[in-house]
């Protein structure tokens, strides 16, 4: 079996030599037939040198395209060098890379997604906003897929290369959860293992405004359940529209019958009549979208 092991990097020239080599160890001491391959997104210093000094493959975008593209472009190349396993490392050196045997055997076991869990290992430190967006996160595609996820926004996974290649992930901004929705949807099989989360020794590159990343990562929460699930997203908004529009329409009906007549408050129905319309046209919307979800 042959495993790539893909670290996605921005900028990270002086991370970069020393994860590689404690890769490079692990891999030779448990006897993997392995290659590493840096996906370097148009850093602007010297990732990719740094990573092929270290003894790794490179692949560089001609410019910056974000995570979610990376992932994709990661995926692909790992395909196309022959990998038979995939494990997704980032270049940030808080997860072990002693670890990834543990991500490597449970592949052996025959689950087709291993996701190395902070929350069921140890957590050196995280901040306490992303440890809360974390933990929504998790509920959320627990709730979509059925499957207890306990942190499905891991940066350390490992998967096989039919996973790589049948899970199509469509998404800019939320591809970490997306893969495991669609590979639970497509019945592959996901396992969870306790890892290590160490310290970031520098600053954080995701949160360098905290107010900012609580912000995404509200709109990337709705952006699921759009997504993923649209008759429940659509339904709520629906249904409180609904809601409003039946209120509004027994405040008439009391005008009516005890305060002579609703005829005086001809744009007071007719606001009513289109809030009604409104929210039952996001109610079918809803359901035609729930038809040909993706």
């Amino acid at each position: 079996m042959k495993i790539v092991v893909t670290i996605p990097a921005y900028n990270e020239e002086n991370t970069l030599p020393s994860l590689i080599k404690r890769i490079q160890k692990v891999m030779k001491a448990n006897k993997y037939n392995y290659e590493i391959l840096v996906l370097d997104d148009g850093s602007k210093d010297r990732t990719a040198q740094a990573a092929k000094k270290a003894g790794a493959s490179v692949y560089s975008h001609p410019k910056n395209y974000g995570l979610a593209d990376t992932f994709r472009t990661e995926m692909q190349k790992a395909v196309e060098n022959g990998a038979d396993a995939i494990v997704h490392i980032d270049a940030d050196v808080q997860y072990m890379p002693e670890e990834i045997p543990k991500l490597v055997n449970e592949l052996k076991k025959g689950n087709d997604i291993v996701l190395g869990s902070r929350f069921l290992g140890k957590i050196e430190e995280m901040p306490l906003l992303k440890r809360i967006g974390n933990i929504a996160f998790s509920k959320v595609i627990t709730q979509i897929t059925g499957v207890k996820i306990t942190d499905g926004q891991t940066g350390f996974r490992a998967f096989t290369r039919d996973v790589a290649q049948k899970v199509q992930i469509s998404s800019n901004h939320t591809y970490t959860q997306e893969q495991i929705i669609r590979a639970v949807r497509q019945k592959f099989r996901i396992k969870e293992v306790p890892i290590y989360f160490a310290k970031r020794k520098d600053e954080s590159r995701l949160i360098g405004n905290p107010f900012g990343y609580a912000l995404r990562a509200w709109i990337n929460l709705i952006r699921i359940y759009r997504d993923f699930e649209p008759l429940k997203f659509f339904g709520f908004f629906g249904s409180l529209i609904l809601i409003v529009g039946f209120v509004l329409g027994l405040y008439l009906v009391y005008i009516q019958f005890f305060q002579g007549g609703v005829f005086r408050h001809l744009g007071l129905m007719m606001i009513d009549v289109l809030v009604l319309s409104v929210g039952l046209q996001i109610l079918i919307f809803g359901f035609l979208a729930d038809m040909f979800r993706k």
